[in-house]
């Protein structure tokens, strides 16, 4: 069995993080930078062989969501791999393996599910109103839910419409 460390290098606590994995008995440890777009967690995902073990000092070093987490270890279970957790000492096999996929799940249908809505574009007419009331920019973005700067664009749009007539 291959222990395969991961740390994402988000903070000082990264060499400890790699000091501690290594001090656990894994072969290798993989580090991130934090906004490299998870290639390495990726890669080894892809590549972790069944039998083997990724290992994290802390269940929020691996993912940021709880539904990230459940999908890092449906990815493991897919390729006859698992997950042990150091702080608190968790494993995602066995009895203990399905109470945290059952507290994750419940903890995922908690969170926001990251799509953003967003408001329809206010109508240029609408705004060019409420500047010919005498409504200034920043009470138009207010009154009709969009950013200052949507309404600065539309009144420039319009300036350079004019000016090209």
């Amino acid at each position: 069995m291959l222990r395969i460390g991961y740390v994402r290098l988000r903070d000082q606590t990264a060499h400890e993080d790699t000091a501690r994995l290594k001090a656990a008995g894994c072969q290798v440890v993989r580090a991130e930078e934090p906004h490299s777009g998870g290639h390495t967690l990726g890669s080894i995902l892809d590549f972790i062989g069944g039998g083997d073990q990724l290992v994290v000092t802390r269940l929020e070093r691996l993912a940021l969501t709880s539904r990230g987490l459940l999908d890092a270890i449906d990815r493991l279970e897919a390729r006859g791999a698992s997950l042990f957790v150091l702080e608190p000492e968790l494993s995602s096999q066995g009895p203990e393996g399905r109470a945290l996929r059952a507290v994750l799940e419940a903890v995922a249908d908690l969170e926001p599910s990251g799509h953003r809505r967003r408001r329809p574009a206010a109508a240029a007419h609408e705004i060019f109103a409420l500047q010919r009331a005498g409504v200034g920019p920043v009470e138009i973005a207010r009154r009709l839910g969009v950013s200052r700067m949507t309404v600065w664009r539309k009144l420039k749009a319009v300036e350079a419409e004019g000016a090209d007539a």
